[in-house]
């Protein structure tokens, strides 16, 4: 293999290379390799979370009539890892891809056991006009809650703006979207999304397609999200629709929320979400969710949040039911990457949404650090 020659090796005579064009051409050499860096980039990242946690009517984060001591993973951000790749085009165009798997860090194993990138693989491409990109992404209720969410995506097994306003676990009993599961819809399969900024405007449109043999609309989603964003003010909504495997029953969900950021750094959010889906071909069930919640500095390496959700349930031919939640976070910085806290939480479960043999109250306490690279 011949090697590219160097001409600052070269011998300097008086027929030959002057010493002056040597030196441009290692000037050359120099720009050129620092150019092909700044063309093309991957980072490896993630997240590692784990707390010991003790709740009470709760067995970790799913009803119970007992109590329970146990190590969670991901309670304040959900443990994984993935990789961001972005290459420079040209012309301000970039070719952009990640893939993010997330981790039950107390096993090593990962959270799915069927979808290796369970949280996201998709490939894409940039410009001033905005990214469009393609694969396993999440929903636009998902990212529209994600800037909004009083607690700011923590406790994501048991975020109420999580698990019901994004469909992470909207029990329903039917499978939605192609998303790989009967239980959850915030991520979906085979989508296609553009994303695009636009003085302050954040606009969003994706369709997922279902990929059921002999039925292009089975399991299917489309949506629109539309954000703003004017100096500590940040407003979020979206609509998403869905079908089930079989085109024969659909669901439908809206976001609409709000953060703001005072020059004290306390920050206040609220949300509110509603889903409405057939669950067979005479059943009905809707879905009502709302949040507030405050972030609050105490000092340079302590952060206070407080958040209260309510959750409502209306099912045809049952009886209406729901429950209210609170949870506290006390977060000791470290440093930049790492993270200790403390973590309260309570519920209060109305109409034996919870089922009945289960307590309607249960209280959680939990203490643990998470790390990021």
């Amino acid at each position: 293999m011949s090697m590219p020659m160097d001409l600052r090796t070269l011998p300097v005579r008086n027929t030959a290379v002057p010493p002056a064009l040597g030196l441009l051409a290692a000037t050359l050499c120099a720009l050129a390799a620092g150019s092909a860096q700044a063309q093309s980039s991957a980072r490896l990242y993630g997240i590692v979370d784990l707390s010991m946690r003790r709740a009470s009517g709760l067995n970790e984060f799913t009803p119970s009539d007992t109590s329970a001591t146990t190590m969670s993973s991901g309670l304040n951000n959900t443990s994984r890892w993935g990789l961001r790749v972005q290459e420079d085009l040209g012309g301000g165009l970039s070719a952009q891809a990640q893939l993010e798997s997330g981790i039950n860090a107390k096993t090593g194993a990962p959270i799915s056991s069927t979808i290796y990138f369970d949280r996201q693989s998709w490939v894409g491409l940039g410009g001033h006009w905005g990214l469009v990109s393609m694969g396993r992404q999440t929903s636009l209720l998902a990212d529209a809650i994600s800037p909004v969410d009083p607690l700011g995506m923590r406790l994501a097994s048991f975020n109420p703006a999580i698990n019901v306003a994004a469909l992470s676990q909207h029990q329903l009993g039917v499978g939605y979207g192609a998303s790989g599961s009967n239980t959850a819809s915030y991520r979906l399969n085979n989508s296609v999304k553009y994303t695009g900024e636009f003085a302050g405007f954040n606009v969003r449109v994706m369709h997922s397609f279902g990929e059921v043999a002999g039925n292009g609309g089975a399991s299917d989603s489309t949506g629109v999200g539309l954000g703003y964003k004017a100096g500590n003010l940040q407003l979020s909504a979206a609509h998403q629709r869905f079908r089930n495997n079989d085109d024969t029953l659909g669901l439908r969900g809206h976001v609409l929320g709000a953060a703001y950021q005072f020059e004290a750094g306390i920050r206040i959010a609220g949300l509110f979400a509603r889903s409405q889906a057939e669950t067979s071909a005479t059943t009905r069930a809707r879905l009502r969710t709302l949040g507030l919640g405050a972030t609050v500095p105490a000092g340079a390496q302590v952060d206070l949040t407080l958040a209260h959700y309510r959750v409502a349930r209306e099912r045809s031919a049952r009886a209406d039911d729901g429950y209210g939640r609170t949870a506290a976070f006390a977060e000791y910085k470290l440093s930049r990457r790492s993270v200790t806290y403390l973590e309260i939480d309570h519920t209060r479960w109305q109409g034996n949404f919870q089922g009945a043999a289960n307590k309607q109250k249960a209280t959680g306490v939990s203490v643990g650090m998470r790390h990021s690279f």
